[in-house]
């Protein structure tokens, strides 16, 4: 326990809550600020053009001279994609393991971040302090290597925060969860617990990442041509037992996609993955090789549209052309809310004629995430006086709720909340307060925030009925038309084949043009306001669709 006496202590999730991905937590110890993980998470499907979500940061940065301190769980986007979108805004030290640390600082290279940024590297062992507050750390199990779960020592009792996990008895690294640290902290009284729901609908307990490797060799024996594998960037064990089955097989290994070749080469500089048989070719030498000489190992497991899986199903990655016979192997199942374009990519996949190898039977994958059995233990082991489910959607918060609730906490010590809702404590007793300023901001490009709903609004809208431009030139002092109007259609109709169609579009703009002449109305917004109000009804009516009408006028 913190000598440091906390009054009042506030939490709330600026996102992981409701939603799969884009994990940031805040602490108010009385007047400081912590941030634990800063994830982003890839776009909806109505999020067209956009590259990444990250959360509002809007109450942090009003409050930038509070904020202590970030603290990364794991390695992962959905913990440290937006990290240096807040360091654009916020000069505070970032703490998290050494993999973690090395990830971050390839990211914000990437990202080109500003300035010079603190970055402290920390271990299961370490303890540190950040601002006024004591932190400890403990050793998590994860598909990702180095993941902490994170202790933030307070006067009124300890706060848990898992990051994700589970209890892996026969880990890939060889270290299982401290279990130990969790014994010894729980039998001194916890405050609060927040624990990863991910896994909170999955019955039992979640197999061991170790039983992969007998599934990944089952599926590489006797693959007549190329083996392609879909993996996440940041799983190092799973590419690590890659390399064992490829070697078994007597093949090479190339790794495809700017992403997962920086983390390769990240985890094989420090040490977290070993290639001692000189398996990694790269990809000139590829190019060399026969198909049944080489593992390829990619990302895209998800069916993310650019990723380099699904540009390898359409057929359009440069350096991947998949055949009749390969191999395809996607070593992951389905985030929530995914399971439609992983479905679409898997078919395109099939359609080239190569055997995918998917699906939770086929030993390729197993639950990253903690399941049933897993979670009543860390709550038994804990025993919080409060627990808050975090890190999933908002059914599977019900879920822990409901298993919070089994293995005897009080119902008026669970707390579910939603993103931007704040749980108060005060002399060891936890309450619903306030809300903070919570949701979504879009990073296309180099915008960041700058696509709202308005511009969603408009691709939607241009995606679903097109546009249509109208260009009409004016003598304005003559209150004359000099040329024009043409109609210009993009996504709305075949021009060819609906001429009539235009020239009475063209038709009611000249009418509509005239009558507002004659109404001595030259106010050109009025005007391109009236030719939108009359085209959209002449065109609903029409052809029962609602195109976009931009109408230029120039002055002649």
């Amino acid at each position: 326990m913190s000598n440091k006496q906390t009054d009042q202590i506030k939490f709330y999730a600026l996102g992981g809550v409701g939603e799969v991905g884009k994990n940031m937590y805040v602490l108010e110890l009385d007047d400081e600020i912590l941030i634990v993980d800063t994830g982003c998470m890839h776009p909806e499907d109505d999020m067209l053009g956009v590259d990444i979500v990250i959360p509002d940061m809007t109450y942090l940065i009003e409050n930038k001279d509070r904020v202590k301190g970030i603290i990364l769980t794991q390695a992962l986007d959905d913990h440290i994609g937006a990290v240096p979108y807040v360091l654009r805004e916020l000069n505070v030290p970032v703490y998290g393991s050494r993999f973690t640390i090395a990830m971050v600082k390839d990211l914000c290279n990437e990202v080109g971040v500003p300035g010079k940024q603190q970055f402290n590297e920390v271990h299961s062992q370490s303890k540190i302090k950040i601002g006024k507050s004591p932190v400890s750390f403990f050793k998590t199990n994860y598909s990702v290597p180095d993941t902490l779960g994170v202790m933030i020592h307070t006067s009124q009792g300890p706060i848990i925060y898992t990051g994700d996990f589970k209890f892996d008895q026969n880990p890939v690294d060889g270290l299982p969860s401290e279990m130990e640290k969790l014994t010894e902290i729980g039998s001194k009284g916890v405050l609060c617990l927040l624990s990863d729901s991910t896994g909170a609908e999955m019955p039992g307990y979640a197999p061991s990442e170790s039983v992969v490797a007998e599934g990944i060799k089952e599926a590489f024996h006797e693959a007549p041509e190329a083996i392609i594998v879909s993996v996440f960037s940041s799983n190092i064990y799973r590419i690590q037992q890659v390399l064992e089955a490829a070697a078994r097989e007597e093949r090479k290994v190339v790794i495809v996609g700017k992403e997962i070749e920086r983390a390769v080469e990240i985890a094989l500089e420090l040490g977290y993955l070993e290639d001692s048989k000189g398996l990694l070719v790269s990809h000139k030498e590829y190019k060399t090789m026969s198909p049944d000489e080489v593992v390829v190992v990619t990302t895209g497991s998800q069916g993310e549209p650019m990723s380099c899986m699904m540009r390898m199903a359409k057929g359009s990655h440069q350096v991947v052309k998949i055949k009749k016979n390969d191999r395809i192997i996607i070593s992951a199942v389905p985030s929530p809310g995914n399971e439609k374009q992983v479905s679409q990519m898997v078919d395109l996949l099939s359609r080239t004629g190569a055997e995918v190898v998917y699906g939770k039977d086929k030993k390729i994958h197993v639950p990253s995430h903690a399941c049933q059995e897993e979670l009543k233990l860390l709550l038994n082991v804990v025993q919080p006086q409060h627990f808050i489910p975090v890190a999933g959607e908002y059914r599977m918060q019900v879920a822990q709720h409901h298993l919070a609730r089994s293995v005897g906490i009080q119902q008026e010590n669970i707390f579910l909340v939603d993103k931007g809702e704040m749980v108060e404590f005060t002399k060891r007793k936890g309450k619903q307060t306030g809300k903070v300023p919570s949701g979504h901001v879009l990073i296309d490009g180099l915008g960041v925030g700058d696509v709202g709903n308005i511009v969603l609004r408009d691709r939607r809208l241009l995606s679903k009925d097109g546009i249509l431009v109208v260009v009409v030139t004016l003598n304005k002092s003559h209150k004359q038309i000099l040329s024009g109007p043409d109609v210009i259609s993009r996504g709305f109709v075949y021009v060819r084949e609906s001429e009539a169609l235009i020239r009475q579009a063209e038709t009611l703009v000249k009418e509509t043009i005239d009558k507002q002449i004659a109404q001595n109305q030259t106010d050109w917004a009025t005007m391109k306001s009236s030719i939108r109000d009359q085209l959209s009804k002449m065109l609903f009516d029409k052809t029962k669709r609602r195109p976009m009408i931009m109408p230029i006028i120039m002055e002649g």
